[in-house]
C-alpha cells in the first residue's frame, strides 16, 4: 500500500502538468453534463439514463467475473446503444437544441436582446391590457388562453386561428373571450405587442400522463404550447377563476395582478437587474403586510 509520502507526490507530480486549457476543458465538460442531467430530470429519459447505467455497470462486472456469453451479449448491446439512444431521445435531444438557442446566451451571441424601444413602449401597454383583462375574466371565471410569442415564431399556430392584427386592450380581450362569440374558443397569439391572430389551435403536451389529471384542455394546451417553443402562455380557469402561467413546459397558477404584470416584464424584457431588484423588494413587502393581516 502507498504511503501518505507516494500520494501526495504523485498528487502534485499530475498537478504540475495540468495545462489552463485543461481546466477550462474540465469545467465546459463539466457545464454540458450538468444541463443534460439538468434537461433529463423528472422526464421519461432519466428513467432510460438509469438503465442504460445498469447495462455499463453489468458489462464490468460480467468483464472482472470473466462471464464471458454476458460480456459479449452486453457488449454487443452497448455498441448500438449510441444509435438507440438518439432515437430514444429525439424528442428530448431536439427541446434541448431549441432551449439552448432560445437562452438569453444564445440570443446575445447573435445579436438579438431585449425588445428595442418601441416594442418596448407596445408590450409595456399590452402587458397592462392582458393583466386588466386576465383580473376581469378571472372574477366572471370566463376561461381564457393568450400565447405570448417570443423567439421562436408561431407560424403554425397562427395558420390554424383568424387572423387580427389588433391593438390589445381589456375590452378587446373580453369580446375575443366571451363564450357566445365565434372566437372564444382557442387561443389569442400575441407578437410585437399585438394581437395578432385569435382562435387558434395550440399543440398537445408530449407526456399527458405526467400533468395533473385535474387539470382541463386549456392549461393542457398551455403546457404543450410552452413544452414546443419559448412562448409564454396564460391560462384563465373556467372553472375556478384562477390565473396560470405556463413557461417551459411547466405550469405555475393562483396569480395575482401583481404577480403577472412581474412575471411578464420579467420574461418579455428578459432580466433587468435593477427593475428586477426593485420589483423583488415591492413583492417581498406586500407578502410581508399580508402574512402580518
Amino acid at each position: 500500500m502507498p504511503s501518505f509520502q507516494d500520494m501526495k507526490y504523485a498528487f502534485f507530480s499530475l498537478m504540475s502538468t495540468i495545462q489552463f486549457k485543461d481546466i477550462i476543458d474540465l469545467l465546459a465538460l463539466t457545464y454540458i453534463i450538468y444541463l443534460l442531467l439538468k434537461l433529463v430530470r423528472e422526464t421519461r429519459a432519466a428513467q432510460l439514463i438509469k438503465g442504460i447505467l445498469l447495462l455499463v455497470a453489468a458489462y464490468f462486472i460480467s468483464n472482472f467475473l470473466d462471464l464471458t456469453v454476458m460480456e459479449y451479449i452486453l457488449g454487443n448491446a452497448l455498441d448500438v446503444g449510441l444509435l438507440a439512444m438518439l432515437i430514444l431521445f429525439q424528442p428530448e435531444i431536439r427541446r434541448a437544441l431549441e432551449q439552448f438557442g432560445q437562452t438569453q446566451f444564445g440570443i446575445k451571441m447573435i445579436g438579438i436582446g431585449s425588445p428595442s424601444g418601441d416594442a418596448k413602449s407596445r408590450w409595456n401597454t399590452a402587458i397592462e391590457a392582458i393583466c386588466d383583462s386576465c383580473v376581469e375574466l378571472s372574477a366572471s371565471c370566463t376561461g381564457a388562453l393568450i400565447v405570448i410569442e417570443r423567439k421562436t415564431r408561431l407560424g403554425e399556430q397562427i395558420e390554424t386561428g383568424t387572423l387580427m392584427n389588433a391593438l390589445p386592450s381589456k375590452e378587446v380581450f373580453g369580446n375575443i373571450f366571451y363564450p357566445k362569440t365565434p372566437l372564444h374558443d382557442g387561443a389569442v397569439i400575441m407578437r410585437d405587442g399585438l394581437i395578432l391572430a385569435a382562435a387558434c389551435f395550440l399543440p398537445r403536451p408530449k407526456s399527458d400522463l405526467a400533468i395533473d389529471k385535474s387539470l382541463g384542455s386549456r392549461h393542457r394546451a398551455a403546457i404543450g404550447m410552452s413544452e414546443n417553443s419559448d412562448a409564454v402562455v396564460i391560462a384563465v380557469s373556467e372553472e375556478t377563476g384562477q390565473i396560470s402561467l405556463a413557461i417551459n413546459g411547466v405550469l405555475t397558477r393562483d396569480y395575482t395582478r401583481m404577480k403577472l404584470k412581474y412575471a411578464l416584464e420579467k420574461e418579455i424584457f428578459y432580466e433587468d437587474p435593477d427593475y428586477d431588484k426593485s420589483n423583488k423588494k415591492g413583492i417581498s413587502s406586500i407578502i410581508g403586510r399580508r402574512k402580518k393581516k
